[in-house]
């Protein structure tokens, strides 16, 4: 295996970016829950104001992994910064450094555009949460995520 790199996505890279999305909804155990289309990736990482923004990882030439991202604001701190939907490698290629490689790339992407953070949710039972505390990510327990979705989000919606 040569060395990876990491890059920008680019439009030619989303039909491998869906397929390694649906392989981490398997892997998150939740495969049923993943309803991404090309169509919606493309949209999102390319339109003309895009929201989302992602690298991948090659190595020998194909995507062995990536990272999808999108901006976070601290109203604390008056700062933008770098939220991580979703980081996966390949089962076959896990432990051989693309997933540093990615978050490596992240924390370029903010020092580099004056960002102070570099902020993602893991599940509990993940091994990568011994690999991300040993780069030094603190994990935040005294927070809890919420969250809504379908019925009761469109309830919600209906006070409105």
């Amino acid at each position: 295996m040569t060395d990876p790199r990491v890059r920008r996505v680019r439009p030619e890279d989303v039909d491998a970016v869906v397929e390694l999305v649906y392989a981490l909804a398997d892997y998150e155990r939740a495969p049923g829950e993943c309803h991404l289309t090309a169509a919606q990736l493309h949209t999102a990482l390319f339109s003309d104001t895009p929201a989302l923004f992602g690298h991948v990882a090659e190595v020998d030439g194909a995507i062995g992994g990536f990272a999808l991202w999108f901006l976070s604001f601290s109203t604390w701190r008056g700062e933008h910064g770098i939220y991580l939907e979703d980081l996966f490698v390949r089962e076959r290629l896990r432990g051989s450094g693309l997933g540093k490689a990615l978050l490596a790339a992240l924390a370029q992407e903010c020092v580099t555009r004056g960002y102070p953070r570099l902020e993602w949710a893991v599940l509990n039972w993940n091994p990568a949460t011994g690999f991300y505390r040993a780069l030094g990510a603190l994990p935040q327990d005294e927070w809890t995520t919420y969250r809504l979705t379908d019925g009761p989000l469109r309830a919600l919606a209906g006070d409105a």
